[in-house]
């Protein structure tokens, strides 16, 4: 009994046809065969064993796949291979259905199926770009002129990347498939394994003649002058979003998209919490105690507001909606004044002697503090609620 599939079999020679025939010449060289060793009109044994051969033959050549195979040098149906008859086809013992599952395994994708060749033209990448404004400018908007430099549509070759009067050109080494095949043999049969095409990179086509202005990518970096419109209310951090106008694919791809982010620049009044402002006043002791007028110079106007006699250190001021305009919505934040009270650290001969006297008149002479239980006694008596 001779031994099957022991070597990748020769299927053109079996239907003695070339390895460039058309499916029309395989399909008659079967059909010829096909009567001439069919069981029923010849019973030769040997005859029989070569109508399966035909049969085989017909099998693989007529399906695309399995051609493709064979072409590589493989042999769908060899054993292992999960070809009809082998023992891992049907009514065989093997682990897997058939030569498909194999690759199902290894790969996740039909046997010797091809993932087709990558496009040239894909979307562009997104860009970013800092932006620095002033506390007006984020607090009331502003349209500010920005530069971009991004890679933009190729006006030469308007993303073509052939020069003129050229085109691209199928890649002589993949066919146009995009990737190369190889049969290996393992302990699993036979498995197809794929790769990209080192000479077009996986595109499947090469560019014989190149746009001389953008050498094939089909854009060309720049320089672009651009106006945003920043709204009212923006923080610091925030991206502003620009579509389509960042990087411009390979092959004159849809353009990315822009985000302008933005960073407040520090003011030398105001800080800024959400859209609340804050600021220190420093007010004079005197003015503290019997009171004062002051005049805030806000973001866009002038307040007054009035210091109440007494006032503490680290008092509040507050003035309403007159901070930064919500960016979503109507109104404004506020604004707080802070006051410092300034007490004076040099006094001459007459201030001296008018502050003791006014220290006197209220029974808080310093000399007096140690004849009454001393500082820290008043300061325990006043921490334990007595007057």
């Amino acid at each position: 009994m001779r031994t099957r599939n022991a070597v990748a079999r020769d299927y053109y020679g079996i239907l003695g046809v070339s390895r460039e025939a058309s499916d029309d010449e395989i399909k008659r060289a079967y059909r010829k065969l096909a009567r001439q060793f069919h069981p029923d009109v010849n019973p030769d044994p040997e005859a029989q064993e070569k109508f399966k051969d035909i049969n085989a033959a017909y099998e693989v050549l007529s399906d695309d796949r399995k051609r493709q195979i064979v072409d590589l040098g493989g042999d769908p149906l060899a054993p292992g291979g999960g070809g009809a008859g082998g023992p891992g086809g049907p009514g065989g013992a093997g682990p897997f259905v058939g030569f498909q599952d194999i690759m199902d395994a290894f790969f996740g994708g039909a046997a010797g199926g091809s993932r087709g060749p990558r496009p040239r033209t894909r979307p562009g990448a997104d860009a970013i770009l800092r932006l620095e404004l002033d506390l007006h400018e984020t607090a009331f908007g502003v349209e500010a002129p920005i530069t971009v430099d991004t890679a933009v549509l190729c006006t030469t070759c308007s993303g073509a990347g052939t020069a003129a009067g050229t085109h691209l050109a199928t890649c002589e080494a993949c066919g146009g498939r995009g990737e190369v095949q190889s049969v290996q043999r393992t302990f699993l049969g036979q498995v197809v394994s794929a790769r990209p095409c080192t000479v077009c990179q996986g595109y499947g086509t090469t560019i014989p003649h190149p746009c001389p202005t953008c050498a094939g990518d089909g854009r060309v970096r720049t320089r672009r002058s651009l106006t945003v419109k920043i709204p009212a209310g923006v923080e610091d951090g925030m991206r502003i979003r620009l579509a389509q106008q960042g990087e411009v694919g390979p092959g004159g791809g849809t353009a990315g998209d822009l985000y302008v982010e933005i960073h407040e620049r520090p003011h030398d009044v105001y800080s800024r919490k959400g859209d609340d402002l804050h600021c220190r006043v420093t007010v004079p002791m005197t003015a503290a105690a019997l009171g004062t007028r002051l005049t805030i110079k806000t973001l866009d106007s002038e307040e007054t507001v009035d210091v109440k006699p007494g006032t503490q250190p680290a008092s509040t001021l507050r003035l309403r909606a007159r901070g930064v305009p919500h960016l979503r919505g109507t109104g404004r934040g506020d604004l707080y004044v802070h006051l410092d009270v300034r007490t004076p650290t040099k006094l001459d001969a007459d201030q001296e002697r008018m502050l003791r006297e006014f220290a006197k008149t209220r029974g808080e002479e310093v000399a007096e503090l140690s004849k009454q239980g001393g500082f820290f006694s008043r300061m325990r008596d006043a921490f334990n609620g007595h007057a």
